[in-house]
């Protein structure tokens, strides 16, 4: 293979310092998906940047020089860039890109220098796909095409409802497998059927990858009884069969299993299950042989939800990662015996319901991460053991503004559990000084607070004000029990967990008690109409994508029936009603008082925008004060820079209105 070339950066950039503002939002670059070349030697990455003109992020791949750091763009001026996969030789990168077609397409680029060539013509877009181990053929995922309709019935639109969300505007199709040349032809269905494999709804873990088998005979997949999203939990593994196209269970299980993973010798699959197989426990790394069986958990003494496994070089042990306390931890975890936790310091791997990590094939391991005053960059160690070095700089402009500092704080909380959470001081902090607390409570609610870079933890700091993002049962990062915790105690459990927190820093002294604010987007926004019912402290709130009822959660929402068993059941079965609605905040709606900013999508399958209007009219009902924003857009949330943007000026100017600038004069008494 040609080595590639590599521009030489000449000089480092010296930056004036100064707070950080919304003016510094389009500096941050955004880094992700590392895939480490077969030599080692280099890495490619996604690099996407905020294009406020055309409302968009531009991604760009990026080939990173490991012994250098030096780099080099590979694509310019493509849309829809993600998932960069080397070919097996390293020869070729294979790429998703927006084709002519306006959908996802596969593109193959030779790294010895030439253009990218479009390879795939899918009229749905291709959703993932995978090298086979020779390189010659690409296996992918894509949804199938509607039935094409004449006559008279081309008009008739109907179609039968499933568990759904209400957004849908047709039947949801299944996807299937497809085999395609590396070098361009006609691809071939593998898999047909009204059963699925998974689709991923953002926010979310990406769909469960294809596992080619290391001998190129066999894939491991994931099988989704329905493309209906309330019944995606109905997913068993699966084994096919390439020259025969048959495919069969793995372990005979029939919910949960996901994310199968070939050993290098093929012998064993690594896969995802949820302790015990209940859903409200953690995720576990179990590992099945590949001519199947019942499979055997790996990481039960990690005790933390996993987010990624990544088989290692011998074959042995895997690269495992999970949210742990306010970061993300990485362990090499043996087949048998105690896993070694991967020493990073305070650099945190990125983690969005998957850890964002790469192996080689000699171990070395890169990431995308951050520091608690640095923005996303790529971070590489040449083993397990260290030393973790960072190989970028994109956002060392902004990691050289006058920022907060933000720490990690821990108490013993109610029903015994020890809680964390993550604070953020403006820039100028001083603890002899009151300052205004502005709880931003995470969503998910299996998610955690980390101490990483948070450009809206760093915006809201900058006014004045002391931000506090506490980790509350039901966040996944404390071990099993701590998740499972939530379940049928969606609000009281978790609001004794933040107030613990809260009185914990009003203990400290700098907190001014009169000015305190509760914010968050989804079950963060859930948490805050919780709270603003029952502890009447709050000056003001922002509640976004806010669940405020149980009941339209379960109806409307994509998730809808799988969320009953966080209840003991469905709510028209029995006595289980009731637990709906005491777990819903709009049931004490008439108790908030603080004014509150509601903002939502039009589009958001998963918290569906009912929910904000029945919040809205039950504030205004009551003579408090509100506002309601809406965006006209598909999603949990907006996904493109103006409408971003456009939320944390709302945010910001909300908490301005009611808790003014930030530390007062008035001498702390501070708690000896």
């Amino acid at each position: 293979m040609k080595k590639p070339a590599f521009a030489i950066l000449l000089c480092v950039p010296v930056f004036a310092a100064g707070r950080f503002d919304i003016a510094h939002l389009d500096k941050i670059s955004r880094v992700a998906d590392p895939q480490i070349s077969p030599d080692g030697r280099s890495i490619v990455i996604v690099v996407s940047r905020p294009n406020y003109a055309e409302d968009r992020y531009d991604a760009d791949l990026v080939l990173v020089d490991v012994s250098s750091g030096r780099r080099r763009a590979l694509t310019h001026d493509r849309r829809g860039i993600s998932s960069p996969r080397w070919t097996p030789a390293g020869d070729r990168l294979a790429f998703l890109a927006t084709g002519v077609n306006a959908k996802p397409q596969i593109f193959v680029m030779p790294m010895s220098g030439g253009d990218a060539v479009q390879i795939t013509k899918s009229a749905t877009g291709i959703q993932q796909f995978a090298w086979r181990p020779d390189g010659l053929m690409i296996a992918f995922a894509a949804a199938d095409e509607a039935p094409k309709k004449i006559g008279e019935e081309k008009f008739n639109d109907s179609f039968e409802v499933g568990n759904d969300d209400f957004l849908i505007k047709e039947a949801p199709l299944p996807t299937h497998l497809w085999l395609v040349p590396s070098d361009g032809g006609e691809p071939r269905r593998l898999t047909s059927g009204s059963w699925t494999l998974p689709i991923s709804h953002p926010p979310s873990s990406p769909a469960s990858p294809i596992a080619w088998s290391p001998d190129g005979k066999s894939i491991a997949f994931v099988m989704v009884e329905t493309p209906h999203s309330g019944d995606s939990d109905r997913s068993t593994l699966q084994m096919l069969n390439i020259s025969t196209g048959e495919f069969h269970s793995l372990t005979g299980r029939a919910k949960h299993e996901g994310y199968p993973v070939f050993s290098p010798d093929g012998s064993r699959i690594a896969y995802w299950f949820p302790r015990d197989g209940q859903s409200k426990n953690v995720n576990e790394i179990f590992v099945v042989p590949a001519s199947g069986g019942e499979g055997k958990s790996i990481t039960r003494g990690i005790d933390r939800n996993m987010q990624r496994a990544i088989w290692g070089p011998d074959g042995k042990s895997l690269l495992v990662g999970a949210n742990d306390g306010t970061t993300v931890g990485l362990w090499i975890q043996p087949l048998d015996g105690a896993a070694r936790r991967v020493p990073l310091g305070k650099i945190c791997p990125a983690s969005a319901f998957w850890v964002d990590v790469a192996m080689g094939r000699n171990g070395e391991i890169a990431f995308s991460g951050s520091e608690p005053q640095h923005p996303a960059e790529l971070y590489y160690l040449p083993s397990p053991a260290g030393p973790v070095k960072r190989l970028t700089d994109f956002n060392q402009e902004v990691a050289s503004l006058d920022l907060g500092k933000t720490e990690t704080i821990d108490w013993e909380g109610p029903n015994g559990f020890h809680m964390d959470g993550v604070v953020t001081y403006p820039p100028d902090f001083a603890s002899n000084r009151k300052y205004p607390l502005v709880l931003y409570v995470h969503g998910g609610p299996r998610s955690a607070s980390k101490e990483v870079f948070s450009a809206r933890a760093q915006l809201l700091a900058a006014n004045g004000w002391v931000i506090f993002e506490p980790n509350y049962r039901g966040s996944d990062n404390l071990g099993s029990a701590f998740q499972a915790a939530i379940w049928n105690d969606s609000g009281d459990g978790p609001g004794r967990d933040v107030m613990s927190g809260v009185e914990l820093l009003k203990k400290r002294g700098f907190v001014d008690e009169a000015r305190m604010a509760v914010s968050g987007w989804s079950y963060g926004g859930y948490m805050t109409t919780w709270l603003l019912g029952h502890y009447p402290v709050w000056k003001v709130a922002i509640a976004g994508a806010a669940v405020t009822n149980w009941l339209d959660q379960y109806n409307l929402g994509d998730a809808n029936v799988r969320r009953g068993s966080a209840f003991g059941g469905s709510p028209y079965v029995g006595d289980n009603m009731a637990n709906y609605l005491a777990q819903s905040p709009i049931s004490y709606a008439a108790k908030i008082k603080a004014p509150t900013l509601v903002l939502s999508d039009t589009g958001d399958y998963r918290v569906p925008i009912t929910q904000s209007y029945e919040l809205y009219h039950a504030l205004k009902d009551n003579g408090v004060p509100t506002k309601f924003y809406a965006y006209p857009v598909t999603g949990h949330s907006p996904s493109d820079p103006v409408r971003q943007r456009d939320i944390d000026r709302r945010w910001i100017g909300w908490l301005k209105e009611y808790l003014g600038g930030g530390g007062s004069p008035v001498e702390a008494t501070r708690e000896q």
